[in-house]
């Protein structure tokens, strides 16, 4: 039976918890917005554990490898082959719910190097080393996540600018179309107007022909008339 001390379990043990630890912190994503810095920070952190977890996954199959033929039996060592294996399969399956689909290629997430660099770089190392190794790992990715911040704000203080002027420009145009409608109905009212003072312009001057004719008719009897007496 292999001992509690053995390298290998002890660092399998740790993998095993971290993955719980991700599995945990996948079931908690649920209850955050679907939006904002905090969704994004708590998916970040799962991404960062995820990687973390493929590095330990490396030191596991590193160390396996290195195990003396002759130091275990080969059925303990085909069960931590098992072991491995299913660990593994359970740390791909969560990286692919983040579209890390293949997760022998997550150094797209660390934008560093292949995977066989990541095994170079945790051959030799010993458990100290690879804490270090994780957390210079960690520290990149948090200055990355704090550059995506920053590149977050700046976005939505753009964004806000340019609602600002679409506010206003939107001001301007309802008040132009203010100012058009009151122009428009001023402009009906002076037609009216004008409607009404030609009618009554026509009929002043149907009254002053009539006048005129009358007036007319009257002198020209008052000539006969005259004619006619001195005649």
């Amino acid at each position: 039976m292999a001992s509690s001390l053995d390298p290998w379990l002890k660092e399998y043990n740790e993998a095993s918890r971290l993955a719980d630890d991700i599995s945990s912190m996948i079931a908690d994503r649920g209850s955050l917005p679907q939006s904002g810095p905090e969704i994004m920070r708590h998916t970040s952190a799962i991404r960062r554990k995820i990687t973390i977890l493929g590095t330990r996954l490396d030191s596991l199959e590193s160390l396996l490898a290195r195990i003396p033929p002759k130091s275990i039996t080969d059925k303990e060592m085909h069960k931590r082959q098992d072991m491995l294996s299913n660990l593994k399969s359970k740390a791909k399956q969560m990286a692919t719910s983040f579209n890390m689909s293949n997760f022998a290629n997550r150094e797209d997430l660390l934008g560093q190097s292949k995977k066989a660099d990541d095994m170079s770089r945790v051959a030799g190392l010993d458990n100290q080393g690879i804490v270090g190794l994780q957390r210079q790992i960690m520290k990149e990715q948090d200055e990355g996540l704090e550059k995506l911040e920053e590149t977050v704000l700046s976005t939505k203080h753009i964004a806000l600018a340019v609602n600002e002027e679409l506010t206003l420009h939107t001001r301007l145009i309802d008040d132009i179309e203010d100012h058009v409608d009151v122009t428009n109905s001023r402009l009906k009212r002076v037609q009216k107007r004008l409607a009404i003072l030609n009618k009554r312009t026509k009929g002043g001057c149907s009254c002053m022909c009539l006048l005129l004719s009358v007036v007319a008719i009257v002198i020209l009897a008052v000539i006969v008339w005259l004619l006619v007496k001195y005649l």
